[in-house]
């Protein structure tokens, strides 16, 4: 099986989370530098490997102190660990466009297996005649299997922030350059 190498255009992709904020509210947030290739197979785009790596200071939520509070050791720790990254182990196709991509997620120097549900939205040509794949991923994790444990007791019984955390990933590649 050939298999071609795609680098992911991150000014047409996005990484982001969902994390419940005192139990009901949903808080978004996104990473900001990431980099990847993909090795896909071109006559089936939902079979191949997967590298990203995201740049954990990167984090925004459109809040300035929370996202100080969210680069620190109560959280992502960006100075000890300044990146997050996913490497994959295994495709499993699902049917059509469909398949779940799995792989080892590292987050604050924590390495653990993760499923995401994916899809492959299309192969299309830019306005310039360049090739592009365009991908979605979704999965959701549990930050205190990464050691990610601040949280506050809220008077209701919650918390404060939720133990599970929403991971979307939007991704165009572009082929690697020869």
């Amino acid at each position: 099986m050939s298999f071609s190498t795609w680098n992911i255009d991150a000014s047409h992709s996005s990484v982001l989370f969902v994390a419940r904020h005192m139990v009901v509210a949903r808080v978004h947030g996104r990473f900001e530098r990431f980099s990847g290739t993909l090795r896909v197979n071109p006559e089936q785009a939902t079979l191949g490997e997967v590298e990203m790596t995201v740049e954990t200071a990167s984090i925004y939520t459109g809040a300035p102190d929370r996202d100080a509070h969210l680069r620190s050791p109560d959280f992502l720790d960006a100075e000890a660990a300044p990146r997050l990254t996913f490497r994959s182990t295994k495709v499993e196709p699902v049917g059509g466009a469909s398949f779940r991509l799995l792989g080892d997620l590292t987050i604050r120097n924590v390495t653990q297996a993760v499923a995401f549900d994916a899809r492959h939205i299309g192969t299309s040509k830019d306005p310039w005649g360049n090739s592009r794949l365009i991908y979605s991923a979704r999965s959701t994790i549990n930050r205190t299997d990464y050691g990610i444990r601040w949280n506050k007791t809220l008077d209701n019984g919650g918390w404060l922030v939720s133990e599970k955390i929403d991971l979307e990933l939007d991704i165009q590649a572009i082929p690697a350059a020869a």
